[in-house]
């Protein structure tokens, strides 16, 4: 039987939310996961709503944050039902707003949206103590420091009044910002860190709750839906004017309808699972997670990634342009990238499911996937010198179930560049394994450097392959460019593996150029000395990822939650350790030995 038979029918009815905004109004919205693809909810008011970008966001009481909750005041919301443009649901409500949500039983009507006004009796929580790790850093912030706060919070996007997002880049003196004027899933992830790290998490919040409702979760024949459960690459708020001193603001999803290529990204799903978890870990507040909607948001993730397929293997197989990587670049098949993220998206959905009823089976099938997937990496993705020398002798054509190249890989693929570039005494995971094809470029998202990919494709392979993409030239964007947003996840690594020196070096680095440079998108050149050639300027995940390392340097306990130690278990317990029809048992030792320590 297949592992997921159980998960629950994706046309289930999840209950209602009385969702109360803090000293405004009270929404309450009743939805289904079954809505019709045509229907658009739209916010209309007379009132103009002010952000102020200099004040905090408050969202939630917490072991960590605490803070004083922020007053807006606006007029009663009337929120209707219109048509609908363009292919995927335009969604526009005051949904998701920083507060407790509460079951109500569930209405029949999808299509109905209460409004009502807001009485004391109706605000949930109250005001508390002011966050203190929040508040204590504010003397201690350098020039650069307070001017990358103002830069992401001039970035940030509000609905209906209230945060929910960054824009990917906000440069005033680009005019032609392509979707560089929207909010990302996979750039909004260091700006969300760095806002919960400062303890101001209703950002963060509702972020997760607005992307929740734009999950694709109805597939249309006619015109081809993206897949249930499908996260949206971004959204962009728009505001719509509709006379007699009247607006109204929507929420315009894109799930790679209008991306170059028209990829759907698979990478969203996994960045949103990865957030939700950390929300809940920094923040304390895990009463999001345990949402039966956030729920069955997760499972519908998941069931697009274990899905059963042709593979043979438990990597995930994805298309060219669908992760970070959005171009073409070769990266189609199995790519390191996604696979790191769809074994952290395991391990954050192992931690947040609960294990009641449809559940279970689903718990079974990730454990299974994880330990499949854990030694698979391991196995067949760990390149160094004895490696090398092996593939290098490599007999091909076996036909047989002890075959030592089993993805009859070719001597002749081997790169020059490879023997004089790898260490004697360490190795590294290469970035796409398919049959008879072994890339041996060495790729940033599973490793954690700054260079997104090394080295970079030149002269005839960088014609055939990116079909002589003008932007991905060598040495620039992602064929081999450098990015400043990488540097979060570089010192998350090095404080992981105790190497905290290697991130502060990296960070002094990034502190003389940034600013300097205007907070460029990325670098270009091998040494990443001049500012990349079309790069967008004051990119908000730059500015967001230094911010987010310097307080993960200061804060390293609170990094640490973020990681988790390795488990041994998922090894021992291999779910391909067959002893049957003449298969090997497979090697813990040997899996174990590629843990680079």
């Amino acid at each position: 039987m297949n592992n997921l038979s159980s998960l629950c029918n994706s046309t289930m009815k999840l209950p209602s939310r009385v969702l109360t905004l803090r000293n405004a109004s009270v929404v309450e919205f009743r939805h289904s996961y079954n809505t019709p693809c045509d229907q658009k909810l739209t916010c209309k008011s007379k009132a103009s709503f002010s952000f102020n970008q200099n004040s905090q966001f408050h969202a939630y009481p917490s072991p960590f944050l605490a803070f004083q909750g922020v007053i807006y005041n606006t007029q009663k919301l009337n929120c209707l039902p219109s048509s609908s443009f363009g292919l995927h649901s335009t969604v526009s409500r005051p949904y998701g707003v920083p507060v407790e949500a509460s079951p109500v039983e569930t209405d029949k009507n999808p299509e109905r949206l209460c409004v009502e006004n807001c009485n004391d009796e109706n605000i949930v929580g109250g005001e508390v103590p002011a966050a203190e790790y929040g508040n204590s850093r504010a003397s201690h912030e350098s020039e650069i420091d307070k001017e990358a706060w103002s830069l992401l919070r001039d970035a940030v996007v509000t609905y209906c009044g209230f945060p929910i997002g960054t824009v990917a880049s906000n440069d005033p003196g680009d005019k032609h910002p392509l979707n560089y004027d929207q909010v990302f899933i996979r750039d909004f992830v260091p700006s969300a860190l760095a806002f919960l790290l400062r303890g101001e998490g209703e950002i963060v919040k509702n972020f997760l709750l607005h992307t929740l409702q734009l999950q694709s979760t109805e597939k249309t024949v006619d015109c081809y839906s993206p897949g249930q459960g499908l996260m949206p690459v971004s959204f962009k708020v728009r505001t719509v004017p509709l006379g007699d001193n009247k607006f109204e603001e929507v929420i315009d999803p894109d799930f790679g309808g209008s991306a170059i290529g028209r990829v759907a990204p698979v990478d969203s799903g996994l960045w949103w699972i990865i957030l939700l978890r950390a929300y809940g870990k920094i923040s304390g507040d895990y009463t999001l997670q345990e949402r039966e909607d956030f729920q069955a948001g997760i499972k519908m993730i998941l069931n697009l990634c274990l899905a059963d397929g042709f593979d043979m293997f438990p990597s995930l197989l994805v298309t060219d342009g669908s992760c970070m990587i959005d171009r073409k670049m070769g990266v189609h098949g199995h790519p390191l990238e996604i696979q790191a993220l769809t074994y952290a998206a395991l391990r954050c959905s192992r931690e947040m499911l609960t294990v009641i009823g449809c559940s279970k089976n689903l718990m079974t099938a990730i454990n299974n996937r994880l330990s499949a997937l854990s030694f698979h990496i391991r196995e067949y993705y760990w390149v160094d010198l004895r490696k090398t020398n092996e593939i290098y002798r490599y007999k091909t054509e076996e036909y047989s179930m002890d075959a030592t190249n089993k993805f009859n890989i070719y001597p002749e693929q081997i790169p020059s560049w490879l023997i004089d570039w790898i260490p004697e005494d360490g190795g590294y995971l290469i970035g796409n394994l398919q049959p008879a094809h072994m890339d041996f470029r060495f790729f940033t998202l599973g490793h954690m450097p700054l260079k997104i990919c090394y080295p970079a494709l030149e002269n005839e392979e960088w014609r055939i392959v990116t079909g002589s993409d003008p932007k991905n030239t060598p040495w620039s964007f992602h064929n081999g460019g450098s990015w400043p947003a990488l540097l979060w996840q570089f010192t998350l690594a090095c404080i992981k593996m105790g190497r905290i020196e290697l991130a502060q070096k990296a960070v002094g680095l990034a502190e003389k150029k940034l600013s300097v440079d205007r907070w460029p998108e990325y670098y270009d050149t091998p040494s990443g000395k001049f500012v990349g050639k079309q790069s967008r300027l004051y990119q908000t995940w730059a500015i967001a990822g230094f911010l987010t390392s310097r307080m993960m340097l200061e804060k390293p306990d609170m990094a640490s939650l973020l990681f988790w130690e390795e488990d041994n278990e998922l090894l021992e317990n291999c779910v391909c350790a067959l002893t049957k029809g003449g298969r090997k048992i497979c090697s813990r030792d040997v899996a174990k030995s590629q843990i680079l320590v």
